[in-house]
């Protein structure tokens, strides 16, 4: 069923077909639904956007840069981290400064090379890891660090129903449920000081819809992917899922609403879990030692020992 007489860009899982207006109506309703919905943002907020250049990233930048405008006790920056990926994040990240010159956003950039002395693609170079394992480790790490240090209240990040879902099935086949606890629309178990809260306003759109969203609004002109994520298991999953969707239309969206239903059992069981802190970094850590400082340790060996 069309939504109007104009020609529909899109069909709904609900099998509605939209138009380019009435989809962007839509989708921005939704992101704010979302935003309501699990209580996302308050009256007054030191916002951050975690920028990497891409179609998700810019997507709730851009929703929420509309929203800072009608609210300005909704401060917004973007922080940005440069992994050091040639030929790939040297892209984006001009599609990331170009947004923020046109739309008046301060943008943060941080670079692996000059936090930890190394891109990543050298430290791959050194290392025999999985580069998504790494990379996760640092980026994580960078963003909350950084976001403490500009003061921001929260981090917004454009996390989308697919990848909820596949860290859902991700964390299921590793047996890591505390790590699923830890998931949802507000990242995290507990409200900490040591933590910038992290928050997903893309949480119940699809990864069509974002890209289609993307598209419509001038945000994305090309597919760039990270030339790293062949390799890793969150792209297994991410096939297996699509696959999934396909044959079954609605496996996705049932997946993360049944996980939204289990959730707050999780959180309340892992709840209890302390956050340490780090005794050589002194962040956050579910260890004595946090991961980064694990990998760098690691790094300094193997180049004293080459």
């Amino acid at each position: 069923m069309n939504c109007c007489n104009s020609k529909p860009i899109i069909g709904l899982y609900s099998g509605e077909k939209l138009c380019k207006i009435h989809f962007n109506d839509y989708f921005e309703s939704k992101v704010s639904k979302t935003i309501r919905q699990f209580e996302l943002l308050g009256k007054e907020e030191n916002l951050g956007v975690a920028l990497s250049g891409g179609k998700d990233s810019l997507t709730v930048l851009h929703i929420l840069s509309k929203l800072s405008k009608t609210n300005p006790k909704i401060k917004l920056n973007a922080i940005a981290i440069d992994e050091g990926i040639h030929g790939y994040r040297d892209k984006t990240l001009e599609k990331a400064r170009d947004f923020c010159n046109k739309n008046n956003v301060e943008l943060h950039i941080f670079s692996y090379k000059e936090e930890f002395g190394l891109t990543l693609d050298e430290m791959l170079k050194i290392l025999d890891v999985k580069p998504c394992s790494i990379c996760g480790v640092f980026r994580r790490y960078l963003l909350n660090k950084k976001a403490k240090e500009l003061k921001l209240t929260k981090l917004a990040t454009g996390h989308n129903l697919d990848d909820e879902c596949q860290s859902i099935i991700m964390n299921q086949m590793k047996n890591n449920i505390q790590a699923s606890a830890r998931l949802g629309p507000k990242v995290g178990l507990v409200q900490d000081p040591k933590f910038v809260q992290r928050i997903k306003p893309l949480y119940l759109c699809t990864e069509k819809e974002v890209t289609t969203y993307a598209f419509i609004n001038g945000l994305l002109d090309s597919f760039n992917e990270c030339p790293n994520v062949p390799q890793s298991f969150r792209a297994q999953v991410r096939d297996m899922l699509n696959s999934m969707e396909q044959k079954f239309p609605g496996t996705k969206y049932s997946t993360v609403n049944s996980f939204l239903q289990t959730l707050p059992l999780l959180k309340q069981q892992f709840r209890s879990d302390a956050v340490k802190i780090c005794a050589k970094c002194s962040e956050p850590s579910a260890n004595d030692i946090c991961n980064a400082c694990v990998y760098l340790e690691k790094l300094k060996n193997s180049i004293i020992v080459k």
